[in-house]
């Protein structure tokens, strides 16, 4: 059972997980945990679930998964019957007016919709994936010159669930560098996975790159791949101005992560959501909702 903090009741939700009893198998039991060391983490098994979900013959998931999970389809561009597969409907793009985005320079708005945890004073050698699991940011990016960069600064962890609009964005105008890419496995970022796996985030797919924002300073961008996501799709410009809100790039199918640092004294996330993530639950938050502000 997963329960998080929803800012707009100001209650806490159980969240309902796409797969949950495959989840709570693969992760909890000796055969699960063979099978997924030696096939479910693989690009293979990813990579086959992908193209499936490219073809036309998965179109018929979608319904089922909109009915049983309640998708909000007023949101989105396309309606269901013109969706050309599941992975289409997937990543699909909203509304122009679904995703509101502060035209202030001062707030800090979430790159996605999702489940976000803040830590702050960050300690680069032992960055919290779960209570008791800690990982390194050295190991996270591979680059020590640009990890120096985030010594004391703030972390923000935004876990994406199938349910959710998976495409993400700029969280302020400026001029971001080209992806790096890092290989690796393909685990779930689901907490069941988080608690069962360490280092996980250093262990699946990955890319970074680096926002020059024009009022926060530098952001790192990681987006992190799991299981079943065929791919990270980056549809900005590199080296080019972006604005806040533009959309940044796109996950295929399945759970996904974006982790975000600043640097210190650039910004302040806000009470409530600091709050929480100290008690140890994620806070629900959608593309452009204002999640922090420059700090003065």
């Amino acid at each position: 059972m997963i329960k998080y903090y929803n800012r707009a009741t100001k209650n806490y939700s159980i969240e309902k997980i796409a797969g949950d009893k495959y989840l709570t198998w693969t992760y909890s039991s000796v055969v699960g945990m063979f099978l997924l060391e030696k096939l479910i983490k693989k690009k293979v098994f990813s990579k086959l679930y992908g193209c499936y979900c490219n073809t036309k013959f998965s179109k018929l998931k979608i319904k089922k998964f909109v009915d049983d999970f309640s998708v909000n389809m007023s949101h989105s561009e396309k309606s269901i019957d013109n969706f050309q597969s599941f992975n289409d409907f997937f990543s699909r793009k909203l509304t122009s007016d679904a995703r509101p985005v502060p035209c202030d320079t001062s707030s800090l708005i979430s790159p996605g919709d999702g489940r976000l945890t803040a830590f702050t004073e960050i300690d680069l050698n032992k960055l919290i994936q779960v209570k008791g699991m800690t990982y390194s940011l050295y190991d996270f990016i591979k680059n020590d010159a640009v990890a120096k960069k985030y010594a004391n600064g703030t972390c923000l962890i935004l876990r994406l669930c199938p349910t959710d609009y998976h495409r993400f964005h700029f969280l302020d105008s400026g001029i971001c560098h080209a992806s790096h890419e890092i290989k690796g496995d393909y685990y779930s970022v689901n907490p069941i996975a988080l608690k069962k796996v360490p280092t996980l985030f250093c262990e699946n797919k990955r890319q970074w790159n680096t926002l020059h924002s024009d009022n926060f300073g530098d952001v790192l961008y990681v987006e992190v791949g799991a299981t079943c996501v065929g791919s990270i799709i980056q549809t900005y410009t590199p080296e080019s101005k972006v604005s806040k809100g533009q959309e940044k790039g796109y996950f295929k199918f399945g759970g996904s992560t974006i982790v975000l640092f600043f640097e210190n004294g650039k910004v302040k996330i806000d009470d409530d959501i600091l709050k929480q993530s100290e008690m140890g639950f994620e806070t629900k938050v959608v593309m452009g909702e204002k999640i922090g502000k420059v700090k003065s």
